[in-house]
């Protein structure tokens, strides 16, 4: 890992006056370069060759530096780290990053200052150790009740496992007994979706029953102060369209359920779940303190449960860095704290900017 001072050493030769804040050209590079140009800052978007025509023709107008690679791995080069060096770039890291480089020793080397910790990014694999669960259990956060193997399952579950093809991706499915998890494994195994050896390395969880909602949090180590820019749930594929079709139909079909992403849909929360949610958000940055410390952007994805004895909330997955959902501007959590809606990515940009204006960058990056 590119040590502190290192990184330091890097951002003292940056000039405060013309910063510039990068990403990749996938996830929500847009949100990130729409809210950098209001706050007066240049943008850099590395572009894979084949999918770059978002960046350098139909939204041109927000990337003032497109910078086309072969493959979107290639962000980690030392050819293209010493161009946004040039460029004084501050990079933001994001989900599509972190799977399209696929080695985070590789992304905690690369010798540019990332918004946030990069040490961090790791903890949102739950194969690693350390892992998110790490944090919300010292964060006292509720999650959904693990199952080390399917010899145990007592209750309606979860199974995430590996894509055979796309390693990056999960295939879901539900299974309510170990005879259950066996026949709809082996479906899975037959029609070449995983490989046994996937499976023996999947996430089983209890299947918490609730309205899905995500919390979109930023921490601002300048103003020491935690905000909540906006909430929202997933659209996922084919979850939804099945989901369209009467029961009665649905019984007819032997398609099995999918939860790819596959957009966002802006949300609210009734005012009694919010200082829940806030309490949720302050002890999980309190938890993240010895490995470096939240900066900026994460999200606690939750489920709201209706009890008894009352409603609560239960975090399902975390995102340690920018969320893919740009729609949480449009919920109104954002305006009543700043008097106006804020995307994550002008959030992002409004403390960079802050950061280099006061001689206080050091603060916001690693």
């Amino acid at each position: 890992m590119m040590n502190k001072a290192a990184g330091d050493a890097i951002v003292s030769k940056y000039s405060r006056k013309a910063i510039t804040i990068a990403t990749i050209g996938s996830h929500s590079a847009l949100d990130v370069c729409r809210g950098a140009k209001d706050e007066g800052l240049q943008t850099v978007v590395v572009c894979q060759k084949g999918r770059e025509q978002t960046y350098t023709k139909h939204y041109k107008v927000v990337v003032d530096h497109p910078l086309l690679v072969d493959k979107f791995s290639d962000v980690a080069s030392p050819t293209v780290v010493a161009q946004l060096q040039k460029l004084n770039a501050v990079f933001i890291p994001n989900r599509s990053f972190e799977v399209y480089v696929g080695d985070y020793s590789r992304i905690e080397a690369m010798e540019i200052p990332f918004f946030g910790s990069r040490r961090l990014l790791r903890f949102e694999e739950r194969n690693e150790s350390p892992n998110q669960y790490t944090l919300m259990e010292k964060a006292g956060i509720r999650f959904p009740k693990r199952f080390a193997s399917s010899d145990v399952i007592d209750r309606l579950v979860i199974v995430k496992a590996a894509e055979s093809e796309r390693n990056f991706q999960r295939e879901f499915f539900f299974a309510s007994s170990p005879v259950d998890f066996e026949r709809k494994a082996r479906q899975l195994i037959d029609r070449g979706l995983v490989h046994g050896k996937q499976l023996d390395s999947a996430v089983i969880e209890e299947f918490v029953i609730g309205a899905h909602i995500n919390f979109n949090f930023f921490y601002s180590p300048l103003r020491r102060r935690l905000e909540l820019m906006g909430t929202d749930f997933r659209r996922q594929t084919n979850l939804d369209g099945l989901l369209r079709i009467p029961a009665k139909e649905q019984s007819e079909f032997t398609v099995n359920p999918s939860l790819k992403e596959a957009g966002h849909v802006a949300a609210t929360v009734l005012e009694s779940m919010l200082e829940k949610a806030f309490g949720l958000g302050e002890a999980f940055v309190d938890a993240c303190q010895p490995y470096g410390g939240i900066v900026g952007p994460f999200a606690l994805q939750s489920i709201i449960t209706p009890g008894p004895p009352k409603e609560d909330i239960v975090v399902y997955d975390v995102s340690l860095r920018i969320p893919g959902s740009p729609g949480t501007m449009f919920t109104p959590y954002s305006y009543y704290l700043h008097g106006k809606p804020l995307s994550v990515g002008r959030r992002i940009a409004m403390e960079v900017r802050e950061a280099a204006e006061t001689g206080q960058l050091e603060k916001v990056v690693t």
